[in-house]
């Protein structure tokens, strides 16, 4: 069961805060990381919750299902969302960091254990935390603000697709597909796009 890490933790931690982010590969829009924490001994049953996995193997219909369902499951969560023009300011590890920081600032509680998707993290309060490789694929609490993250920005982009339709954000969400690329020679780059990734298919160093 993906509860099995926390479950672990509960024996002598109540407040286990699973973080994730998405958007750091993106040639356009934002940084967006969630963190939730569930109620102690959490057990997601057999409903919607119980499909819980990482965003980007569930369906993009499934993960907008699932997304209420953990927030009203969740004793708290947070999203954050940091810019194209901070993430062309600061690069975009710092601007991940700042993004999952502030996730974890939102929630309105101090959790006892962070445990953070990935290899790196930077904490801005004195609180534990673990950074765990591939954790959304075996750490509920991760898998499931994988998923918030994963679709705050997709309707990010979704509303960014409506004011530039030419770039079809809706459809890449900014990913450097062909698509996307096609869209960058022929109008070039437009104000979400971030100006400090440089593209080796656009002969850019």
């Amino acid at each position: 069961m993906l509860t099995d890490y926390e479950e672990q933790l509960w024996n002598s931690m109540e407040r286990i805060c699973g973080i994730d982010e998405a958007g750091r590969g993106p040639l356009a829009g934002p940084v967006v990381a969630a963190a939730v924490v569930f109620p102690r001994w959490f057990r997601p049953g057999k409903g919607i919750l119980g499909r819980m996995n990482d965003s980007k193997k569930l369906s993009p219909s499934l993960r907008r299902e699932m997304a209420p369902a953990i927030q009203d499951a969740a004793l708290a969560w947070s999203v954050s969302v940091v810019d194209a023009q901070t993430i062309d300011r600061i690069n975009i590890l710092s601007a991940t960091m700042l993004a999952m920081n502030r996730a974890v600032g939102g929630l309105g509680l101090t959790p006892d254990m962070l445990l953070v998707d990935g290899n790196r993290f930077s904490p801005e309060t004195p609180v534990a935390y673990r950074t765990l490789v591939g954790g959304d694929a075996y750490i509920y609490s991760i898998a499931a603000a994988s998923v918030l993250a994963k679709t705050a920005r997709d309707a990010i982009m979704s509303s960014y697709d409506r004011e530039y339709p030419e770039y079809g954000f809706a459809r890449h969400a900014g990913y450097p597909t062909a698509m996307h690329i096609s869209a960058i020679r022929q109008h070039g780059r437009c104000p979400i796009h971030r100006f400090s990734f440089k593209v080796r298919r656009l002969n850019e160093a």
